[in-house]
């Protein structure tokens, strides 16, 4: 088949790599003039990192294994720990934290060359008559295929005419994230962390070769006022915290490494994403916050799920069939991962004090184990 996918992010060069290697003509249209190389970091989790490697992606030359994360007070204290090991032991992958332009150039060195097309403006999409699809562009060109994807984000331009409004919706808060190198004893290990207090939240993670991958969370209005200086707002805002490794962010932190990241959420995803030839993946069809980090480890189990569905995909049959049972299978894994990521306040301010660290973590680790897999098709071969 022929497969326009719209979008170069992650989840769409992670399609394209899966469609290419079953031998189906994949062009991808990107509105930027080159490879997103921008943004921090972000966690690859067991689901991530194994819907990659079913890709055909060894992401294990890139960035850092995670094998634990803490979960602290404003003063450092460890309240619990996950322990991502047990993930690993139990799934049989890793969790990595890495660069996100390394993922890209990883995902994109591998496609034929010329499948990317760079300054190509989506504006909107078209059913042919024929069974066709057509992506129109801004130039006035158009690519046509068997299958149009819209992997172009939470704005998605393919979504605008398969669906009836926006249905992105702020949650009120944002993130201001960096990848940085930190000297803090935490950049050369396997731990991450996650700091909450009042005020809001602080990630960070090991991100390989002495970065560090980092956050803050923050409540966020869309008429908030960009401050000049967002590093001297979050000194302001955190600076009562006595934990050692926010305090090294926060005073390495430079307004020239932080990027806003709204946070918005779809109050469920859709039982159907798209029509005939056309579907979405990714944050075009449910984004949701961050506070579980399974963005991207979502968008990725779209490709692998996509993939898989139009590999079984009999010769000159109709694709909408494969494209809708892509969308059932997908459902059910990205309605819980919404629906845990909606609980931006419980993220913020973090469980109550009824157990001790050691039972705390182990309970933590239990649910999270059966969480991941429950959001999963990949970890548990869900593919019906």
């Amino acid at each position: 088949m022929r497969v326009v996918i719209v979008g170069a992010g992650v989840g769409g060069l992670a399609l394209a790599r899966g469609l290419s290697d079953q031998g189906h003509e994949v062009e991808v249209h990107e509105r930027a003039p080159g490879l997103r190389r921008g943004g921090a970091g972000l966690g690859l989790h067991a689901n991530g990192v194994a819907a990659l490697a079913a890709l055909g992606v060894d992401v294990s030359g890139v960035g850092r294994r995670l094998d634990s994360l803490e979960n602290r007070d404003s003063s450092g204290r460890v309240r619990y720990t996950v322990d991502l090991g047990a993930v690993r032991d139990r799934y049989g992958f890793e969790s990595r934290a890495v660069p996100r332009r390394a993922l890209m150039e990883l995902l994109a060195g591998g496609l034929p060359q010329d499948t990317v097309r760079f300054g190509r403006v989506c504006t909107r999409v078209r059913l042919n008559p024929d069974g066709t699809v057509s992506a129109l562009f801004g130039d006035g060109s158009s690519a046509t295929g068997d299958v149009v994807v819209g992997a172009d984000g939470v704005r998605s331009a393919v979504r605008r005419d398969l669906w009836d409004g926006d249905p992105a919706r702020p949650t009120g808060w944002a993130s201001w994230q960096g990848l940085t190198r930190v000297p803090v004893e935490l950049a050369a290990g396997t731990r991450a962390a996650v700091v909450q207090g009042r005020q809001g939240l602080c990630g960070i993670m090991p991100a390989g070769e002495g970065l560090v991958q980092w956050w803050f969370d923050v409540r966020w209005r869309p008429d908030t006022p960009v401050p000049g200086s967002p590093a001297a707002v979050l000194r302001r805002l955190f600076e009562g915290w006595d934990d050692p490794d926010v305090s090294a962010v926060l005073e390495h932190a430079r307004d020239e490494d932080l990027a806003l990241f709204e946070h918005v959420r779809y109050r469920m995803p859709r039982k159907v994403w798209g029509q005939g030839g056309a579907t979405l993946l990714g944050d075009a069809a449910h984004a949701f916050s961050p506070s579980t980090a399974q963005g991207a480890n979502q968008a990725l189990e779209d490709a692998l799920e996509l993939s898989r569905a139009l590999a079984e995909q009999r010769a000159g049959a109709d694709p909408a069939a494969a494209l809708r049972r892509y969308e059932h299978a997908r459902r059910g894994p990205v309605s819980l991962a919404s629906l845990a990521s909606g609980a931006e306040l419980l993220k913020r301010f973090g469980p109550p004090r009824l157990l001790g660290a050691e039972r705390l973590g182990a309970l933590a680790t239990s649910q999270y184990i059966g969480y991941l897999g429950r959001a999963s098709n990949v970890l548990t071969d869900r593919n019906t």
